[in-house]
């Protein structure tokens, strides 16, 4: 898809990879670029900065766990600018801890990783559906498709938003629904730095072992990989092998994580 005279919807587009996108899209020919998060502040000053720059964008705050909040968004898209053509549920969260990780980070991760996009699904596929055309890109990290060493609550629920993207993309496809996962490594964001400065070794370890990209890089990768319809859109390409290993030789993936843990 190409986003020129198209309707985007992006959550978590107040700073990071959401905002990344916001931008690119708007200067690529966007019709009208929603943009929010749940600070309203930050999303009003991206929107403010794509309308400097010539775009048509209106921000507005939005907390992805509410369907409601959700289903405003879209309305508020629609309104402004017409039909939603491609909706980014980007907004995330990384939780850490393990199995014994209190219910309540279990809960909340599982609301915003997992059920925003589910929420967002309901509110534009029948309108997309009805088109015959739309989009749906979903920011999902390289932990839904190998792990999250000390973020079981994270890994898991990124694991489920690509499995819930896997389904949509086989039960909509052959009806103009096109829909891509966005899973980069490490990216120098708000979230990164939160999990590093919470004392996630393990997300400090990974953000030194392989390459820390800047938002816009990844947002370059991304929007090259909407314009090819592609699935699986992978910013650090490395990914690839690891999960070409993970599925050729899981018991060999598993010792080689623990051997890599040992070590940082």
């Amino acid at each position: 898809m190409k986003m020129d005279n198209k309707v985007a919807v992006l959550t978590g587009a107040g700073n990071g990879i959401g905002e990344a996108l916001a931008k690119r899209m708007a200067a690529a020919g966007a019709r009208g670029v929603l943009v929010s998060d749940l600070n309203e502040a930050d999303a009003q000053r991206v929107a403010d900065e794509i309308v400097a720059a010539g775009g048509r964008a209106f921000g507005m705050a939005a907390d992805v766990s509410s369907e409601a909040a959700i289903q405003r968004l879209v309305q508020e898209a629609e309104s402004r600018f017409g039909p939603v053509d491609l909706f980014c549920s980007n907004a995330g969260i990384v939780d850490e801890g393990g199995a014994d990780a209190p219910d309540s980070k279990w809960e909340r991760s599982w609301k915003i990783n997992v059920m925003a996009h589910v929420f967002a699904t309901r509110a534009v596929l029948p309108g997309m559906l009805a088109r015959g055309s739309g989009y749906l890109l979903s920011t999902c990290s390289a932990a839904g498709l190998l792990t999250s060493p000390g973020a079981a609550p994270y890994a898991v629920t990124k694991h489920a938003a690509i499995a819930l993207a896997e389904w949509l993309a086989i039960m909509h496809g052959d009806a103009g629904i096109k829909v891509s996962v966005i899973c980069p490594q490490a990216v120098r964001t708000k979230l990164l730095e939160h999990s590093i400065s919470s004392g996630n070794a393990a997300s400090d370890a990974f953000a030194k072992v392989g390459k820390l990209m800047e938002p816009d890089e990844v947002a370059a990768t991304v929007m090259t990989g909407v314009e090819k319809e592609v699935f699986l859109i992978l910013p650090h390409p490395e990914v690839q092998g690891f999960v070409a290993r993970k599925a050729s030789d899981i018991d060999g993936w598993l010792a080689g994580m623990r051997r890599f843990l040992a070590k940082h």
